[in-house]
């Protein structure tokens, strides 16, 4: 491992200046309802917000297009106040101190929630308190044009301030914010909180529907209540081992991504944050990738979380049968099959482009997801429940489709246009038939025990022979290659191997691949793209599988250290800096967090 060292990031690193326009990406935390997420910087503003749904196009959408991407902002007059922020504790309620030299104030951030669950329509309240002294704020709602698309307008009604943006109403509903300054659909204005004041700014947002406007009280009673709703889902999460605090905020993160409308678990909530300054790669998330979920069903499990852990299984199992044509590796929110995608006319972040919504990777053939699909459904049966018969038919499918298929190139769990015969794909469909003979032999699907029984011997045989360098000590990503991939580090804790060989890739992938606690995809990314935060808590994980958990533990301090000031984590990390890079709430790097906590606590206890 080589001795380079990243600084633990602090608040000092993520302030809330802007660069063209453009916060660091580190500054956002989310907020979401259980439909859509918005993203708020450092600085007090949304700059993202898509309505209804996280894979609708953004109304706010400053953080891809700072002149015409739409925001909502709300600080203090003095630039140079200090800020604070945290979480409200079990929730995903944003409170925001600000202190001036005349005095303090919070801004508490939700996305209101109603007495039964989310709301029909999406709900902003952002509620300013006065703590002491006198605070002057400055607030705008700057419409976006849905990522050049549209364009923003005014609606003139005696009900209220209400924009449109294409079929999406935006309306305004506010108490003390008076007087607004209207500049075309453009809505701003200032105001001074005292101690003890109160101030509430609404945001109310619809497609093609009309528009409930509450009442302003009711939006302060609306953000007590959803208080009260993130708090109570918490009371359920059952963890106290090591790095609890992190383990129960990414939980909350993954929440955020789960769409309640039909229990899909979105990757992350944003398109095209771009994994690298040079730009290039920057990529749709709002699909609901069958890997991520394979993750997020073990995590829920482990947690007592009973009703997303059920509706993600159904969701992917009524899914597979529906389109009954191989295995896609993602899906819309809606559970459909898209490979359309269109490119948008906008600078992107830091104008690194280029944007896009749709993602062409769904029809490639990805072996590994037999393996994940397969884990989703042993977990559930492990923790008691049972199967009904359609799904145990399409298990036995997909058990003997695997003994198919297993012996082809793919494109790998990256999603490469280069297909190979990926060693880490033969893992999954490994994982996969040691998965379908134990839901046989429990009775839970039929089928061809002994033809998956065989093919499992084959692939650990070919695994052996091929994905094997003997020379380099190492499993490597392919055939007759030196090139290294760590989501082989994933198949020390699907079980395929803990042993030697393990062992020995573990210390190659530290040699080549680690910078700091921070480690690369696979060999050759250096130039390319900035480290990818779950491997580095793969490693983590793969290092107390293997018996190192004193190596273990101290990778994952150093890398929940890496989060930013209120928990959360993005898709990548620069190795220069430590600026996020990719998208976010990124939710593999959550799930490897939890994942990693949870098998280091396992482990632990077995020493």
């Amino acid at each position: 491992m080589p001795e380079t060292t990243l600084d633990t990031p602090d608040e000092a690193q993520t302030e809330q200046q802007r660069t063209d326009g453009y916060a660091p990406l580190r500054s956002y935390a989310a907020i979401g309802d259980g439909r859509t997420v918005a993203l708020i910087a450092r600085d007090g503003r949304i700059d993202w917000l898509p309505i209804p749904s996280m894979d609708s196009p953004p109304v706010f959408a400053s953080i891809l297009d700072a002149e015409h991407g739409g925001h909502v902002a709300l600080r203090p007059k003095d630039h140079d106040a200090t800020v604070h922020r945290e979480y409200m504790p079990g929730t995903n309620v944003l409170v925001t101190t600000w202190t001036t030299d005349t005095g303090s104030c919070t801004v508490t951030d939700a996305m209101v929630t109603g007495v039964a669950g989310r709301l029909p329509w999406a709900e902003i309240g952002r509620c300013v308190q006065g703590v002491e002294g006198t605070v002057e704020l400055e607030w705008a709602v700057v419409p976006g044009t849905l990522l050049n698309t549209a364009e923003p307008k005014r609606l003139d009604t005696v009900n209220g301030s209400v924009i449109g943006v294409d079929g999406v109403t935006i309306a305004i509903v506010e108490k003390g914010f008076e007087p607004v300054h209207e500049d075309g659909p453009v809505f701003s204005g200032h105001f001074s909180t005292t101690a003890g004041s109160k101030h509430i700014l609404t945001i109310v947002g619809t497609l093609d529907e009309p528009i409930f406007l509450p009442e302003p009280e009711d939006t302060l009673r609306g953000v007590d209540r959803t208080i009260d709703n993130w708090a109570a889902w918490s009371k359920e999460f059952d963890y106290d081992g090591p790095w609890s605090d992190a383990v129960q905020r990414s939980a909350l993160a993954l929440k955020l991504l789960i769409f309640s409308p039909t229990g899909a678990i979105a990757a992350a909530p944003t398109t095209s944050l771009p994994e690298d300054r040079s730009g290039g790669k920057n990529w749709d998330y709002r699909f609901a990738w069958v890997r991520d979920l394979s993750y997020t069903v073990h995590a829920l499990d482990r947690f007592g979380l009973r009703e997303e852990t059920h509706a993600a299984v159904s969701w992917v199992m009524r899914t597979i049968a529906k389109h009954d044509d191989g295995m896609p590796i993602f899906y819309t929110l809606e559970g459909e099959v898209s490979n359309e995608v269109q490119e948008r006319d906008v600078p992107g972040w830091n104008g690194i482009g280029p944007v896009t919504e749709g993602n062409r990777a769904s029809d490639q053939l990805q072996l590994g997801v037999w393996g994940d699909v397969f884990e989703i459904m042993r977990q559930y049966v492990r923790q008691g429940n049972v199967l009904d018969r359609k799904t145990a038919k399409v298990l036995e499918g997909l058990a003997d489709d695997a003994c198919r298929q297993w012996e082809k190139a793919d494109a790998g769990m990256w999603e490469l246009q280069d297909t190979q015969h990926y060693t880490a794909s033969k893992m999954g469909c490994w994982q996969a038939l040691d998965a379908a003979i134990e839901l046989h032999d429990e009775g839970q699907i039929q089928g061809s025990r002994d033809t998956w029984d065989k093919n499992r011997g084959l692939i650990r045989e070919w695994v052996s022979e091929h994905g094997w360098n003997e020379e380099l000590g190492a499993y490597t990503m392919y055939p007759d290659t030196d090139v290294l991939d760590t989501s082989v580090l994933l198949h020390s804790m699907s079980g395929f191997d803990r042993g030697p060989r393990m062992e020995s890739t573990i210390r190659a992938i530290q040699e080549r691949l680690q910078h700091g606690p921070l480690v690369y995809r696979y060999s050759g990314l250096e130039d390319e793209e900035s480290p990818f935060v779950a491997c580095s808590f793969w490693l983590a994980a793969a290092l107390a599988c293997t018996g190192r958990i004193d190596d273990a533990t101290a990778l994952m301090d150093e890398m929940v250290d890496q989060a930013n000031d209120v928990g959360l984590f993005s898709e990548m990390l620069s190795a220069v800096d430590g600026d996020f890079m990719g998208n976010l709430p990124q939710g593999l790097s959550h799930l490897a967090l939890i994942q990693a906590a949870l098998t280091i606590e396992e482990l632990s206890h077995e020493q």
